[in-house]
């Protein structure tokens, strides 16, 4: 009999995690013959440490198609709990579960830490001499997964779409702050992105030929926040307004960060934001033009909306879904689907494969060949390599009574087979 698949989601959402899912759940269904029931794991390892499991195998096909415009991760959801070498409970608790429901194919889509998880299981299951093949699934808005030279992953699935709503908002930005520049001639919008520069980059595609009054600030620029009003001013005085993207992880002292189990700062959940203390130092800094500054700041909608989503993203994160199954019955355990281009002036992206342990908690920073000599601007080289990841065409999202229609499981449970367990990292908070 051929054994069961066990998918999960770990991390922050994005756009077009679901149309992995999608790409994984339909690559099983393509070999029917080589496994078992699809499982999914609620809300990520979380989920397989509690024993609460999904059985997906008979969603019908109009849901499954559904996946690939369904955003963020509302449909067999995510955690942010991270495996630690010390936890072993943690460790033969998802064994004991595995061994319960006969899993033997564990496809984990997530960021870095995720990788982490999926290749300690698989090393835990071959010490253990079970049969589980582990393969990983990329997925992160920030693009940070994989080396400095593109070689292990070209850019990871939710990237295009981050990208694309950014390019977006700045493009409808400049239309406000052109109107309103007489009273309000500084416009400051925070983007995300921690530690890595790639998503405030995402900006200059609004302007390639760099018209707008814009200035970019990267957490890899290394400026302050005095060098930013000088830099501000120095724009307001030829242009008479300006347009401020600032990363969350721009450093602005303390703003009473929070930090997630992964040991990631949590921005949304801070005291403050970088963009109130960037507008606020501007406004008490004084501006050389009438008016003050301003700010937009996006939440989770930048990471959890279809309709800007990329056709290109959309499909990627589908065909590496799908390869990750190819990879799983070809190649065996510990590996990660990945996405490579073809050298050349033509964007062409193909699917290959790269060790869990080589991108489990790797973390790419944005080269500094590609942040302008001023330092609030990127360079074409990585308008070249990001503008073709947003794509030409609006996603086709479909409609139901007006509204947008995404894809609806039954949330079938399986009984429990294992006593009730809680989490370590679990137990621990509570004391």
């Amino acid at each position: 009999m051929p054994k069961n698949v066990m998918v999960a989601q770990s991390g922050g959402p994005s756009p077009v995690i679901n149309s992995s899912l999608r790409g994984v759940i339909e690559g099983c269904r393509a070999h029917s013959s080589s496994f078992g029931r699809i499982l999914a794991a609620w809300h990520g390892i979380e989920g397989v440490l509690k024993e609460e499991i999904l059985d997906i195998s008979d969603e019908p096909e109009e849901e499954i198609r559904l996946l690939s415009t369904t955003p963020a991760a509302g449909v067999i959801g995510t955690c942010r709990y991270k495996l630690r070498a010390d936890q072993r409970e943690d460790f033969d608790r998802i064994l004991e579960v595995f061994r319960a429901h006969d899993i033997g194919f564990f496809f984990y889509i997530g960021g870095n830490d995720s990788m982490d998880t999926a290749y300690k299981v698989s090393r835990l299951a071959a010490d253990r001499s079970m049969e589980l093949v582990a393969t990983g699934v990329p997925k992160t808005i920030d693009n940070d997964i994989g080396d400095p030279e593109f070689r292990l992953l070209d850019h990871t699935p939710g990237y295009g779409s981050v990208a694309r709503y950014w390019a977006y908002a700045v493009q409808n930005a400049n239309e406000e702050n052109a109107g309103a520049c007489t009273s309000d001639p500084v416009l400051v919008m925070q983007v995300m992105g921690r530690r890595c520069g790639f998503i405030p980059a995402a900006a200059r595609l609004a302007d390639p030929e760099r018209a707008m009054p814009l200035q970019i600030y990267m957490p890899e620029s290394a400026l302050t926040l005095d060098d930013m009003t000088e830099l501000v001013n120095e724009e307001l005085t030829r242009s008479g307004r300006c347009i401020v993207v600032v990363s969350e992880g721009f450093d602005v002292g303390s703003l009473g960060e929070r930090y997630d189990s992964f040991g990631h700062i949590d921005y949304a959940g801070s005291d403050n934001s970088v963009m109130q203390v960037v507008i606020s130092h501007l406004n008490r800094r004084g501006l050389r033009v009438r008016g003050r500054a301003g700010g937009n700041l996006p939440g989770m909608d930048q990471r959890d909306t279809a309709i800007y989503a990329s056709v290109v993203d959309i499909q990627e994160a589908y065909e590496v879904g799908l390869h990750a199954v190819t990879i799983a019955l070809r190649d065996g355990t510990g590996w990660m689907a990945t996405i490579l281009r073809k050298p050349g002036p033509r964007y062409e992206p193909f699917y290959d494969k790269v060790p869990l342990e080589k991108v489990a908690n790797s973390e790419r920073s944005f080269p500094k060949e590609w942040l302008a000599p001023s330092r609030i601007d990127v360079t074409d080289d990585f308008i070249r390599y990001a503008r073709p990841l947003i794509g030409d065409e609006w996603p086709r999202i479909p409609l139901e009574n007006g509204l947008q229609r995404f894809a609806r499981f039954q949330r079938r449970f399986v009984s429990r087979r294992c006593k009730p367990y809680t989490p370590q990292a679990l137990r621990q908070a509570r004391h």
